[in-house]
This record gives structure tokens, C-alpha cells and sequence, in this order.
């Protein structure tokens, strides 16, 4: 018995020379509570949508702050979709259709969890809201005056099984305005959208116009009229959902010490905006679109504003703000306010305009960006896939 003994002893001390050793989990801030934005500010819109067999995607720098996402680990928890080295991907397939858990973690090269943060995918089935009409208008700065994302949502929506788009707005590329029409112009704010009047509003150069919204009383006060707009530009009809996509003019010049005052006005006029529309119809949905992340590099930036303003400046800007209007529109949707999640699903890498040049006086030449704010085409065409899914799961 002694010797049987004996021989146990050794296997059992064997196999524990040669079983591999088992990592323990690393504690962890994340394990006491569902969102952690910890060092990275980490945050998610609490809901993100989705369209069965369209691309959609979250890019992990587009919701933390970090001069190098590549010095982080990040880990998705989704059961649809798949991760890649900058982002986590998915095209939908009509068996996917639902809500699903959406987790992203992110870990330090000590494998400890910095950061943690939740949201909801929902997933849409490619017929969703066949020919039901739908009307909508769409109030931004030069992102929206470029009428690249509005083209996109209405392309998408002359495809079978999508809602019968209408377009409304006074402004856009052609003249006279055709199908792509908005209220999207270069370098406005929310403050020049709610206070700014001219006699001139809809009407000659857009830089000298007053707001659309914004019309003189008999005793010459001025009053945003939503009711009165609608008479003007859509015989009185008022649109089924108003988007509005501003930011990069209202912060763009702030730096950290200014940033939150300057939100503070800004987030003053939008709830005008978001007032007077709901002043006129509550059931108006109003879709807050997500300021979008500035192009990936210096580059873009040294191009337009030479040392004027840097990269990791504006993306502060554009990060607080986002941070901001998370905390203040959501769980609105009761009161017909929503977060459309455009600020994850833009790629600042590839998607942002380049050109050829010199590296330097010895050098071949190579490819910069050479524009901060104002992606290229293909950045502008995710955004409207972006718009597309939120009106298509909003839409009944």
C-alpha cells in the first residue's frame, strides 16, 4: 500500500509539471459595475442599429480618448459580427434579426480591465417599413450642406422594401432643388440656427442668410416657428422625423479650459431647436446625430489650419461634446428624442480625403490627409448608412 501510494504521488506531481498553468482573472474596477469609462473615457451610444445585409461597424478610437488605440486591448462581446484589428464589423443576415448584447472591454498590457462599457444592436430585417411614406429633414453645417449623406439615405431608400422617402428643406446642391434638399449650411452653429435673423433666410448667399426657422413678429421680436417653416417649404405638411448633425463649428475653437462653457451654449440652442419642433408636432421624431471624429492624422490638420489647431485638440473637443450629449439626450425617446450612433460607424483612417505630395525635399512621394473634418465620399456615404438604420428601425 506504501508503494501504491507512493507512485500516486508522483503521477499526480507529474501531470501538474506538465499541465499548463491557467491564467487567474485579473481583478478589476469593471467587475463592480456595468460601465467603467476609466482612463480612456470609454463610451457608447446605448443603442446602436443595424440593417440585415448592409455593413455596420464600430471603430474602437471613435469611443475613447487615446492618442494610440494601438497601445490598448480591446474585446467585443457581441454574439454576431467579428472583431479586426481596428474595429468590430458585421453585415447582418436575416437570422440575426433582434436585439443583442453589445460589450466593448478594453485591457492595458498587464491584461487588466481599464475601461468597460455596454450597449444594444439592434438588428432590422431588410423589408422593414416597405413603402410606408416617410418624410424627413435634415438641419446641419457643411457636413450636411456637402449633400453626400443625404444623396446615400435617399438612394438606399428607392431600393425594394424601403420606405417612400421625401426629403425636405429649402436648400441643396442644385437649383432649382431637386429630390436631395436640407437645411445644411457651411460653418453654422446651433446658436446661428436659433438666433441668427435676416430678411434674407432661405433665400441668396447662405453665408448672409438668417435661419430658416426664425421669423420677425408684428412687434419685431423674433420667434422660431417650426408650424410657419413647414407652410413655407412643405405646404404645410410637417415632416415625420428632423435630424440634426452639428458640432465641429460650435467647439472647434475651444481648448480644455473653455470646452464645457462652450457646450453649455451650444446644448442652450440645440434644446431650442429640439423645442421648436416639438412646440409645432411631439410626435416628430428627432434624430441627435453623433458629432463624428476628425480624419486620423496631424496631416489633415496641418493641411487646412497649418498650426492653427492640432489633431488631438479638436478630438478632445469632439469627444466632450459627444460625452455631453450622451448625458443629455439619453433616454429621451419617450419625448421623441433619439441618439443616431454616427459617431462609431466612420472609418478616420480610410475614409478621410488624401493627396499625393512630397514627404520631404529627399524623399518619393506619398499619400497625407489633408482634411480634418470633412470626410471624403466614402466616409460621408457610412454616415448616411448610419442615418439609413436608425430611420429604418424607428420606423414603424
Amino acid at each position: 500500500m506504501k508503494r501504491l501510494s507512493a507512485c500516486i504521488s508522483i503521477c499526480l506531481l507529474i501531470c501538474a509539471l506538465v499541465t499548463p498553468l491557467r491564467a487567474e482573472p485579473q481583478p478589476s474596477a469593471a467587475s463592480a459595475t456595468t460601465n467603467i469609462p476609466g482612463v480612456l473615457r470609454l463610451r457608447l451610444p446605448p443603442t446602436l442599429y443595424a440593417v440585415v445585409g448592409l455593413e455596420t461597424n464600430l471603430y474602437f478610437d471613435n469611443v475613447c480618448l487615446t492618442l494610440n488605440p494601438a497601445n490598448w486591448g480591446f474585446d467585443i462581446q457581441c454574439p454576431i459580427g467579428k472583431q479586426q484589428a481596428e474595429r468590430w464589423t458585421a453585415v447582418p443576415s436575416a437570422k440575426e434579426v433582434g436585439k443583442h448584447p453589445f460589450v466593448v472591454e478594453v485591457r492595458n498590457d498587464q491584461n487588466e480591465i481599464v475601461a468597460r462599457a455596454e450597449s444594444q444592436l439592434v438588428v432590422v430585417p431588410a423589408d422593414r417599413a416597405t413603402d410606408k411614406p416617410l418624410s424627413l429633414l435634415m438641419v446641419g453645417d457643411s457636413l450636411t450642406h456637402g449633400s453626400v449623406y443625404p444623396q446615400r439615405v435617399w438612394e438606399l431608400c428607392q431600393t425594394p422594401g424601403n420606405p417612400k422617402l421625401q426629403l425636405v428643406g429649402s436648400h441643396g446642391l442644385q437649383s432649382p432643388l431637386g429630390d436631395i434638399r436640407h437645411e445644411g449650411y457651411g460653418g453654422w452653429t446651433a446658436q446661428r440656427f436659433a438666433t441668427h435673423f435676416t430678411p434674407t433666410a432661405r433665400t441668396g448667399d447662405y453665408k448672409l442668410r438668417g435661419s430658416p426657422f426664425l421669423y420677425e413678429q408684428a412687434d419685431g421680436s423674433k420667434k422660431l416657428d417650426f408650424a410657419k417653416y413647414c407652410q413655407d417649404v412643405n405646404e404645410g405638411r410637417c415632416p415625420d422625423a428632423v435630424t440634426i448633425f452639428l458640432g465641429p463649428n460650435d467647439i472647434f475653437s475651444y481648448d480644455d479650459t473653455r470646452i464645457e462653457a462652450g457646450i453649455d451654449t451650444m446644448l442652450a440652442h440645440y434644446d431650442q431647436l429640439v423645442t421648436m419642433i416639438h412646440t409645432h408636432n411631439p410626435k416628430v421624431r428627432v434624430g441627435v446625430m453623433l458629432p463624428v471624429p476628425p480624419a486620423a492624422s496631424q496631416d489633415a490638420f496641418g493641411s487646412n489650419y497649418t498650426t492653427g489647431q492640432t489633431r488631438w485638440q479638436y478630438k478632445r473637443n469632439q469627444h466632450r461634446l459627444v460625452e455631453r450629449m450622451l448625458d443629455h439626450y439619453a433616454g429621451k425617446e419617450p419625448e421623441q428624442v433619439y441618439l443616431v450612433p454616427t459617431v462609431v460607424n466612420l472609418d478616420c483612417v480610410h475614409n478621410y480625403p488624401e493627396e499625393v505630395s512630397e514627404l520631404n525635399l529627399h524623399a518619393e512621394k506619398g499619400r497625407r490627409q489633408n482634411n480634418g473634418v470633412h470626410p471624403a465620399v466614402s466616409g460621408y456615404r457610412q454616415i448616411g448608412d448610419s442615418l439609413y438604420t436608425w430611420l429604418k428601425a424607428t420606423t414603424e
